[in-house]
């Protein structure tokens, strides 16, 4: 049966200035400079500070210090009644500065929060213009087609060849490809003539439809009276599957060679080129620009954030004088009044961009300098068994925050040291126990592990078994399928295929 009723009950949702919050925690250095130009053009109420309309103050509320500042909980929603504009809550409200906390040399605990250095410059990064493999490609058919209908063929193989220079879309697709895109009806005759005459072109292996026919084609290119390239070419072509294991005494007994034969075939083999496309694109450089700055200063390390999180960042004034102007009229038209209700909209937008970046400071540099404390030894040298295990649990008690903020903190987000530039997940690891009782990061383990594996003899590389017994010498007991997981996680095969001749 069907009856009506009426309810009351609260929902909770995150605001607009939360959620906002939480997207800018989320971003690296380079994206927030980006989402900042962004902000700027989409809002005109917010400028930058070097902007002849930027006003000499902030509009925000700086009477309300905080010592640590959590993602925000989920607020009841509340409805707000547009046509009540209060000018007062513009013009009266006590100045802030968005770069204000950043400025002060050092907090209560005697971290350094400064944005930048006294020597820092800022300098644009030169980007030198490039063209790609495909380009080249072209550019060496076309000096070679027959015809232009050959051309045009041979431009639609080449268009669909990967960046490692593998042509994987079948030619029955590419034909397809061209009757809808050029109105060209081809013959799987003139595609294979076409893909021969680009398998021809530099470099070589290009355009191959496997890893066994790209090291193929580069072998044909060979001195073909050396007794190593056509043992290779046999390997490759006959014997491929069990080259590809490593199956080294097989291929000894079915080409009849003995083992210094056949090291010096693979040594042929290994000297050519998988992925003969990157030998030619020279693509942009990827910088990775870091999020904080570790330094010493009188024999301390300390964290301060790069500059590029510190936007200086302003109100318009502009639209501070048109609410001005709004105040002092004392019958305003319907017009008028839609007019400021805009203004007010673009200056809310605006101060809770400004006080979400402030925010988004702060909670990084609590953050960092957390994770600075647990692993201050591993910044000292740079040497990773002495990293403690730390869990992104450990860093949210510690500052009180809640690990979901920590994960954000921590995605994508790089410190830059003395000895390099680290990602902050990487400061993040389990913990095993020794023997005596002593919980240590299992990156230890890893490096030690690592250490064995390249002073092991190649010729008897050492299996997971063996890998287990040392690190137990060593205080470490850990199961095999640990040692295979680690071992798997620093992408280092199993003991058949590290095995050399």
């Amino acid at each position: 049966m069907l009856k009506q009723g009426l309810q009351q009950k609260q929902l909770m949702r995150l605001t607009p200035q939360q959620i906002q919050f939480i997207k800018l925690l989320q971003l690296n250095t380079t994206d927030l400079q980006q989402r900042v130009d962004e902000e700027l053009m989409e809002n005109p109420a917010l400028v930058s500070g070097n902007d002849a309309d930027a006003d000499e103050e902030i509009v925000g509320d700086n009477t309300k210090e905080k010592d640590t500042i959590e993602e925000p909980e989920a607020e009841v929603e509340k409805e707000t009644d547009d046509e009540n504009v209060s000018v007062e809550d513009y013009l009266t409200d006590d100045s802030i500065d968005i770069k204000e906390y950043v400025n002060d040399d050092y907090d209560s605990d005697g971290f350094h929060l400064s944005d930048e250095g006294p020597d820092e410059e800022k300098k644009e990064m030169p980007l030198a213009e490039t063209s790609s493999f495909h380009d080249a490609l072209i550019e060496q058919f076309d000096a070679i087609a027959k015809d232009e209908r050959e051309e045009i063929i041979g431009n639609q193989i080449i268009g669909t060849i990967d960046d490692d220079g593998y042509l994987r879309r079948s030619l029955d697709a590419i034909i397809n490809d061209l009757a809808f895109s050029q109105n060209i009806e081809a013959s799987i005759e003139e595609m294979t003539a076409c893909l021969h005459k680009i398998q021809a072109l530099d470099p070589a292996g290009i355009a191959a439809t496997s890893l066994q026919e790209c090291l193929l084609l580069q072998l044909r290119r060979k001195d073909q009276q050396n007794k190593n390239v056509l043992l290779a070419k046999e390997i490759l072509k006959n014997f491929f599957d069990d080259f590809s294991k490593k199956h080294y005494d097989k291929l000894c007994k079915q080409l009849k060679i003995n083992d210094t034969e056949l090291k010096d075939v693979i040594h042929v083999i290994t000297h050519l080129n998988p992925k003969p496309g990157e030998s030619m694109s020279v693509s942009r450089p990827q910088y990775i620009t870091p999020d904080f700055i570790l330094f010493e200063e009188n024999g301390k390390l300390k964290i301060q954030l790069n500059s590029r999180n510190a936007p200086d960042l302003r109100i318009s004034r502009s639209y501070m004088e048109t609410l001005k102007g709004y105040d002092s009229t004392n019958k305003p038209s319907k017009n008028l009044k839609e007019t400021v209700q805009f203004i007010k909209q673009k200056l809310d937008g605006a101060k809770w961009f400004i006080e979400s970046i402030k925010q988004r400071q702060n909670t990084l540099l609590l953050t960092m300098n957390a994770i600075l404390k647990k692993q201050y030894a591993y910044f000292e040298e740079g040497d990773e068994t002495k990293m403690r295990p730390m869990i992104l649990k450990d860093i949210a008690e510690e500052i009180g925050m809640d690990i979901s903020t920590i994960s954000r903190v921590a995605n994508s987000k790089y410190v830059q040291t003395d000895f390099g530039v680290v990602p902050l997940k990487f400061f993040f690891s389990e913990g095993i126990q020794t023997e005596d009782g002593e919980e240590v990061s299992s990156r230890e383990v890893k490096k030690i592990l690592k250490n064995a594996i390249e002073d092991e003899d190649k010729h008897k590389p050492l299996p997971d078994e063996k890998l287990m017994e040392i690190l137990k010498e060593k205080g470490y007991t850990i199961a095999r399928r640990t040692v295979a997981k680690y071992r798997e996680q620093l992408n280092i095969p199993v003991a058949r295929l590290r095995k050399e001749i």
